[in-house]
């Protein structure tokens, strides 16, 4: 197929990146989530453990409610102090998408991808949603919490990725003007959302798009 790249930012327990990794298997394409940070981490020499525990640090902090570091696409030299700062890690994490986007068709999943990729002509951006009851369903049968815990975890983890998305590209996580396709997974199910991207790639680029 064309080498063309679909990122999928999506609510937790929509299916988003289940979504993502049926496409890519229906496509005979790789697809990438937290790939990225080992990727990133043979590419910079940092340690992956810094990724990681930069991701789980994040979450539970306040620093995106009174700041902004907008991605421009700059990487910070190893001598410097700020080599292994949070803002570098994430401009290497965008580098390999970058890279990504331009060395093979593939699906990147979370990462902001979408606005790294902006100005990329062969890049089409999803965002995948559902109501909160189906989002709250969905957290329970991964078994990502019990009880009363769950609805909370679900609120918390979406607060998480706006603030982030925010912090790092100054746009609104779930404005959907920010993407391509925006897919309702409640109503069309996970197959549907698969073949919804599938028949808009064909639309946009082409019916021999997807031959391989």
């Amino acid at each position: 197929m064309e080498k063309i790249v679909v990122t999928i930012a999506r609510q937790y327990g929509s299916g988003g990146k289940t979504i993502g990794y049926m496409l890519a298997k229906d496509l005979g394409i790789r697809a990438y989530s937290r790939e990225i940070l080992r990727l990133a981490s043979e590419d910079s020499g940092i340690n992956e453990a810094l990724f990681n525990q930069v991701d789980e640090k994040l979450k539970t902090t306040t620093l995106f409610g009174i700041m902004r570091r907008q991605y421009h696409g700059e990487l910070i030299q190893p001598e410097s102090e700020d080599f292994t700062s949070n803002h570098n890690l994430f401009n290497y994490q965008a580098k390999v998408i970058k890279e990504l986007a331009q060395t093979e068709p593939c699906v990147i999943i979370g990462r902001c991808a979408d606005y790294v990729l902006r100005d990329e002509p062969n890049v089409v951006s999803v965002f995948v949603h559902a109501s909160p009851q189906f989002c709250l369903q969905q957290a329970i049968e991964r078994g990502a919490h019990t009880g009363r815990d769950v609805e909370k975890f679900v609120q918390k983890t979406d607060k998480y990725r706006g603030d982030y998305y925010h912090y790092y590209t100054g746009q609104i996580w779930h404005d959907a003007r920010n993407y391509d396709l925006c897919l309702n997974s409640e109503k069309l199910g996970f197959e549907g959302c698969v073949e919804a991207i599938k028949r808009y790639l064909k639309v946009r680029f082409g019916e021999g798009a997807l031959d391989q």
